[in-house]
């Protein structure tokens, strides 16, 4: 019996590692989003939902002050990315319907409402690095390739405001004065 002891503990240990681990970052926006209006405007709109809901968990979660304030930015920059899209699509000729989360985000936020207090601030940086790097890769793409105009303008202004958030959760990711 005491030969199995060392791989349960094994078994056991390595499951713990995979559980601490997990982490959903909200699924990246469709190619077409990158080109088209419509598919744009959803994708922004989706991923800035999803920086304002997983940022509230955190402010509610989060005893760091470095996260809450990053927290706190996420909601207040995203709240006028999502109104500058919202006006600049009307500008456009379309009416989009309002911004909603998909499963993915959903997963995501879920996960950071479960999280233990010692878990979420790892576990928000780790979801907020790919959530800002699609979310850059989408802004980036539409302002130089899509179809109309106004977003276009709009979706250029967002790439340096999510280049900031991306290089700020990197850092705090890295330990850098994040108080982490």
């Amino acid at each position: 019996m005491t030969r199995y002891m060392p791989i349960s503990i094994a078994l056991l240990l390595a499951g713990t590692s995979i559980t601490a681990a997990a982490q959903t970052p909200p699924p990246p926006p469709p190619a077409e989003a990158k080109t088209q209006a419509e598919p744009y405007v959803t994708a922004a709109g989706r991923s800035d939902l999803y920086e304002i809901n997983s940022s509230q968990v955190v402010l509610e979660k989060s005893q760091n002050p470095a996260i809450r304030r990053y927290a706190d930015m996420m909601i207040k920059h995203h709240q006028k990315t999502t109104a500058a899209t919202l006006a600049a699509a009307t500008k456009a000729g379309l009416t989009p319907p309002p911004p909603a989360l998909d499963p993915g985000a959903t997963a995501s936020i879920n996960e950071l409402q479960l999280a233990s207090a010692g878990d979420v601030d790892r576990l928000y940086l780790a979801q907020q690095v790919p959530a800002h790097r699609a979310a850059l890769d989408l802004h980036q793409s539409y302002g130089s390739g899509g179809d109309q105009a106004p977003l276009r303008a709009t979706a250029k202004k967002a790439v340096p405001i999510v280049r900031q958030h991306l290089a700020e959760a990197e850092r705090m990711q890295q330990g850098a004065g994040g108080g982490m």
